[in-house]
């Protein structure tokens, strides 16, 4: 028998739905996620000025903000998440974001390129302990059938984060300077810690799912039944489980093949555009800053309200719909890049922006669903660990030292010789995911019927 408690499609129940309380705590815990990947994504958004007063090369910026910040945020994550299932979630996410608030702050005080590298590993040390804890707290305040939605709600931090950055970072940056971008957003991020701990109350683990699997009827999961909380998961038994079950490793892997485009590209679309395309910083904090704001957002939220309804029917729309997504977008992304002017460049770029990001919402459902509810910190912090190993800790490393290895050849045009190199990855995206289609559809073949 598979280790699930949640494995079954809700088509046959209608959920639950969330109180007022759930949807307050979704807000703050959505606001310490746009603190979280604003804070991530300044030094890509700043990456020009950045560069002009420390000397910094594309190699060295894919590194910092790649490979050395995903050591630290991915192999932090796994232990942090293993306190956090057997601790209390809320104060382990307060504590995690005042650090990665603080450590913000030291990138803004940093003389050179090793002080930047120390203060950018600390970013990611804090940031570790940001979003497994807060996918567990929202599916303990979310019952089954509501939890793609939220999810999907709660993974518009990295959009708005990223538009906000673009917006307030390169506003700040051109009329003060980089510095100044990092250490008033790094002092906001400690403010946020205390409201956490203020306003978050810590659920119950496991309060609004079904029961234990060994003491349900085989059929659809009845509408949130209340459990005993259980108690805490052995830390290997659940590593053994996600990376021996098929469907947990291939999301894990798709996902990391997504996110290899996403964050290589992402953390040096705002290089490229006023590099290699003319814009300059004041037209970046307004053009490029809406496009991510409304495009990624709508990406998260409409893929998330699609998991549910096709979910209920066919558990397979956890894989369909990212590897539609993708699809559509391959040829778009490479008219962006193609593309001899900025404006076209941000048009061309506004519907891959929005379909890149199909996978977050549905990943992170299937995940939450598919273990126990003791598991699910852990069993997040380990999806972000395959996946942000492989996208952000490759990703960005990958395209910097592609643009410098590309520069001799192509002095002017470097960068964008290198983001035709993510091409290819779209493909193997596409593969990992309808591979997770078939094996979802295995899993429910394989499943008893009542």
């Amino acid at each position: 028998m598979t280790d699930v408690a949640a494995d079954r499609p809700i088509a046959a129940s209608r959920p639950a739905r969330p109180d007022r309380r759930a949807w307050t705590v979704l807000a703050i815990l959505c606001f310490v996620y746009v603190l979280n990947f604003l804070d991530r994504q300044l030094l890509s958004i700043l990456a020009k000025p950045i560069q002009d007063d420390l000397g910094v090369t594309d190699g060295q910026l894919g590194l910092i903000s790649g490979l050395y910040f995903a050591l630290f945020y991915c192999l932090v994550s796994i232990p942090v998440a293993f306190l956090a299932d057997r601790t209390n979630r809320v104060k382990v996410l307060a504590f995690a974001c005042a650090l990665w608030s603080a450590a913000t702050v030291a990138c803004g005080l940093s003389r050179n390129y090793p002080e930047l590298a120390v203060a950018r590993m600390t970013v990611g040390l804090g940031e570790a302990g940001g979003v497994p804890p807060s996918y567990a707290i929202i599916s303990d305040y979310f019952p089954p059938g509501t939890r793609g939605t939220a999810l999907g709600l709660y993974n518009l931090g990295p959009p708005i984060g990223q538009a906000l950055g673009v917006a307030f970072g390169a506003s700040i940056a051109a009329a003060y300077s980089w510095r100044d971008a990092f250490i008033s957003l790094g002092a906001v991020g400690i403010g946020a810690a205390v409201i956490v701990l203020l306003f978050v109350r810590e659920p119950r683990r496991g309060r609004l799912d079904a029961a234990p699997v060994a003491a349900m009827p085989v059929g659809p999961l009845p509408e949130a039944l209340p459990v005993a909380e259980e108690a805490p998961a052995r830390f290997w038994l659940t590593c053994r489980m996600f990376f021996t079950r098929p469907v947990l490793l291939l999301v894990s892997l798709a996902c990391g093949a997504t996110q290899f485009i996403t964050y290589g590209s992402l953390n040096f679309t705002t290089l490229f555009l006023m590099r290699e395309k003319g814009m300059t910083l004041s037209e970046i904090a307004i053009w490029y800053a809406l496009l991510v704001g409304i495009t990624v957002s709508a990406g998260m939220y409409i893929s998330g309200r699609l998991t549910d309804r096709w979910v209920r029917h066919d558990r397979r729309g956890y894989a369909y719909i990212p590897a539609i997504g993708l699809t559509l977008a391959v040829p778009f992304f490479v008219g962006f890049v193609w593309a001899p002017t900025w404006p076209l460049a941000l048009l061309l770029l506004a519907l891959p922006t929005g379909l890149n990001y199909f996978y977050l919402s549905p990943a992170v459902a299937l995940v939450q669903e598919a273990v126990r509810p003791n598991q699910r910190v852990l069993a997040g912090a380990l999806l972000l660990l395959v996946m942000n190993l492989i996208g952000l800790g490759l990703g960005p490393t990958w395209v910097g030292a592609a643009s410098d290895a590309f520069r001799d050849s192509y002095p002017d045009h470097s960068l964008q010789m290198a983001f035709y190199t993510l091409v290819p990855f779209y493909f193997l995206a596409i593969f990992l995911f309808l591979a997770l289609a078939r094996a979802l559809g295995r899993e429910a073949e394989a499943r008893p019927r009542a």
